[in-house]
């Protein structure tokens, strides 16, 4: 395929298609080698362009680029907002009204301060550019918090933050921007800011309107099933465009607050609807990052100088965690809480999108020193990305606020079986849970000391009562197998479908009853079934755990247990791995095994046994 338009040029399918695959390369990378995929997509970006000149966005794919990062930035914020149900704010409302309600001005304060005694700024563009300071990127916070960990609270506090400060942040930039444009012009203050006003209280409504239409249309089976997100997608186009075309990045507001009506409509197809977006999600802030770190001019970034690095250290120790500690001073937060959320505040997409946008508009103006926006706005994402991409979790270790160690395991539905592995698993110090909505079930559970959560694990009270980031796996064990297939696909998305097990189907074998393949997770226990797993205890097996050594192999021990079943193992470092049906174990020296099967007449395990 041609790629050469203009001597050097990129042809924009293959410009497009090479974003795609570094983008998704990156995260997939990341996620292998357990490092901050923004970090990644930023190094991706500069390569291509900055070092090597592969692809330039501006070059190639000319005015698209604009109107492409506006919309990714539209999506993005809409799909942040349909995380914003109000429910999953129990323990965080209060802090999250005073980060957006006294944090904002002060975080537009402190950095107005910063940009013009620091960086040397004049105050027209120091306003402007502290004004998008305030938003904190849910386009880095939300990969950032599923690779941490957190403690649910805290977690929620970055989150809501991130989200609603950015349509604030931009807004707050608008409004700067039209008081120096009054400034500089014979136009009425007056009318200046009943535009502005307008602007947002339309832009809200509007956003209302929209959710409001969408959510009755959905509910009312007015729009079919296969078109609900087509639907959905059109409709926020259209409202981000119309909004924008009233007041310049009021579109932001607008899908934010149709994204937080969806979010709190309770509408039944609302998972699937947020699981494709967020899919969408992914793709796009790839792809917005890249083209940004693309576009970057390293003969800008030397224009900063020292005086640069220093404004970006007092942004991060100085601005962000007095913005924070202020706001939340007299909360019911405990301390590290408030330090944590203190000294995190990575920018992200749409810090550097608008400063792009009001950087030119300034110049055009007259303020030469804004064209030094673009370039500072890209040189503190890069900083904070990285930075609290590799410190988010030990510092939320060292706070006590992370999960550590080996990723637990929640067991659903409670019995002996279950009560025998999970014991085995404890001793090993792995978390464990066990959750059944059957109180009897959990009464011989609760004697062995194992944790039990006594309801429905696909419940809101689930949802709200466990500390999810302490578990990485799960296992269905209960006597119900549509309720474990259930319960396996449905939280095989948040999960992982690897980490995802049930039993086996007691009509698996007969292909007109068998579920689809896609419905359910991996299986279990050799295979076994519930009544089958039930019987064999009754009949004196049980879960053991076996040290394997240089003597004692894995082979020496299948000779020794013939009808035993491995269920797991975990190595010496910590590394918990289940064992499926379609899995093999590697049973290496020092790791150690956990098998259910009947006691062996000879006893020649018990030297190793855990």
């Amino acid at each position: 395929m041609a790629v050469d338009t203009v001597a050097g040029a990129m042809a924009p399918v293959m410009g497009f298609a090479l974003v795609g695959a570094l983008g998704v390369g990156a995260q997939w990378v990341a996620w292998r080698l357990r490092m901050p995929a923004i970090v990644l997509m930023l190094l991706a970006g500069l390569v291509i362009e900055p070092v090597t000149g592969v692809f330039n966005p501006e070059r190639d794919i000319g005015p698209l680029m604009g109107p492409m990062i506006s919309i990714a930035v539209a999506i993005i914020l809409f799909e942040g907002g349909l995380t914003l149900n109000f429910h999953s704010l129990r323990g965080a409302a209060e802090g999250v009204k005073r980060l957006v309600i006294v944090g904002a001005p002060l975080g537009w304060l402190g950095s107005a301060l910063a940009l013009h005694y620091v960086a040397g700024l004049g105050w027209a563009s120091s306003a402007v550019f502290g004004g998008i300071m305030i938003v904190t990127g849910p386009t880095v916070i939300a990969p950032l918090l599923r690779q941490a960990r957190l403690k649910r609270r805290p977690a929620q506090l970055l989150q809501w933050e991130a989200i609603v400060n950015d349509p604030i942040g931009a807004l707050a930039a608008v409004l700067a921007f039209e008081l120096i444009l009054v400034v500089n012009t014979p136009e009425i203050l007056g009318t200046a800011f009943w535009e502005m006003a307008r602007g947002i209280i339309v832009a809200a409504l509007m956003g209302l309107a929209a959710g409001w239409a969408v959510s009755e249309a959905f509910r009312r089976a007015r729009v079919p099933e296969f078109m609900k997100v087509p639907v959905l997608f059109t409709v926020l186009l259209g409202v981000f465009a119309l909004s924008d075309h009233l007041l310049h990045e009021s579109g932001l507001l607008a899908v934010t607050v149709m994204g937080l009506y969806i979010a709190n409509a309770d509408l039944p197809s609302y998972a699937e609807l947020r699981r494709f977006k967020e899919h969408a999600t992914i793709l796009l802030v790839s792809g917005v990052f890249i083209l940004l770190a693309a576009s970057m001019d390293i003969e800008a970034l030397s224009m900063l100088g020292g005086r640069a690095a220093v404004f970006i250290a007092v942004i991060i120790l100085v601005v962000r965690p007095v913005t924070v500690l202020l706001s939340l001073a007299f909360t019911k937060l405990d301390w590290p809480e408030r330090l944590l959320v203190a000294f995190t505040g990575p920018r992200g997409v749409v810090l550097v999108a608008v400063a792009g946008l009001f950087s030119e508009r300034l110049v055009q103006s007259g303020i030469e020193d804004a064209a030094l926006l673009t370039p500072l706005a890209f040189a503190l994402v890069a900083t904070t990305v990285v930075l609290h991409g590799f410190s988010l979790r030990p510092l939320g270790r060292l706070l006590g606020l992370a999960g550590e160690g080996t990723p637990g395991v929640i067991f659903v539905g409670g019995s002996q079986f279950a009560a025998a592995f999970a014991s085995q698993l404890r001793e090993l110090e792995v978390p464990v849970l066990v959750a059944d909505a059957n109180r009897s079930r959990l009464r011989s559970v609760r004697d062995t000391g194992v944790p039990v959560f006594f309801g429905d694990i696909l419940s809101e009270a689930a949802e709200h009562g466990i500390e999810i980031m302490s578990y990485g796996r799960v296992i269905a064990v209960s006597d119900n197998d549509a309720y474990n297939t259930l319960v396996a696909t449905d939280l095989a998305p948040e999960f992982g479908r690897d980490n995802v097990f049930q039993l086996k189907r007691a009509r698996q074998h007969q292909s007109r009853h068998a579920l689809p393949p896609t419905l359910g997770g991996r299986n279990i226990a050799g295979g076994m079934g519930y009544y089958e797993i039930a019987r064999k205890s009754t009949e004196g097996w049980k879960v053991r755990s076996t040290r394997m050594t240089e003597d004692f192999s894995l082979k020496d021990w299948q000779e020794h247990n013939p009808d035993a079943v491995l269920l797991a193992e975990y190595s010496e470092k910590g590394t918990l791995r289940l064992i499926s049906e379609t899995s093999e174990p590697k049973a290496e020296p020092g790791t150690r095994i956990l098998s259910f099967g009947p006691k062996v007449a000879d006893d020649q395990d018990t030297p190793v046994e855990g």
